[in-house]
């Protein structure tokens, strides 16, 4: 179930919040979750927003793009266990740059922060070029959920 907490004015953000139920594969003999799972629950914030929001990998791909990260960080503040329903918000930063970058926070079933992060996305061509001006339907979706610059 996707929860939606948009934010389309003025503001530097938008997000999306999403539940994942930890599963019993991704955590350790002791019930924790190892620790690269959050990674990959922060590409299920990811690809939600981006259904969401009209701007999914494939949306990206149509376009003739990719967008491979380039950074990630993950600050662990409190364990996951096996069979807890977390959320994830996955917001993405306004940014005049030709990249996107996306803050998580997870949220435990206490609804306390369990972990934080962040990624960035740079766009590359259907020649393995990286672009360094952000595409024009990039630019056009800024635009449209208020993101772009004026």
């Amino acid at each position: 179930m996707i929860k939606r907490k948009e934010q389309y004015n003025e503001a530097t953000e938008l997000t999306i919040s999403k539940e994942i139920r930890v599963r019993f594969n991704e955590t350790d003999p002791l019930g924790i979750v190892w620790h690269g799972y959050y990674i990959t629950y922060f590409e299920d914030g990811r690809e939600a927003f981006g259904r969401h929001h009209g701007i999914s990998y494939l949306d990206v791909h149509e376009h003739g793009y990719t967008t491979p990260i380039v950074k990630s960080v993950c600050e662990h503040k409190l364990s996951l266990r096996y069979g807890d329903v977390a959320r994830i918000e996955t917001t993405i930063v306004k940014t005049p740059a030709a990249k996107m970058i996306f803050r998580y926070k997870i949220f435990d079933v206490n609804n306390e922060i369990a972990c934080t992060g962040e990624t960035v996305q740079v766009f590359v061509d259907k020649n393995g070029d990286l672009n360094l001006n952000c595409p024009p339907f990039y630019e056009e979706w800024k635009r449209k959920v208020g993101l772009a610059d004026e």
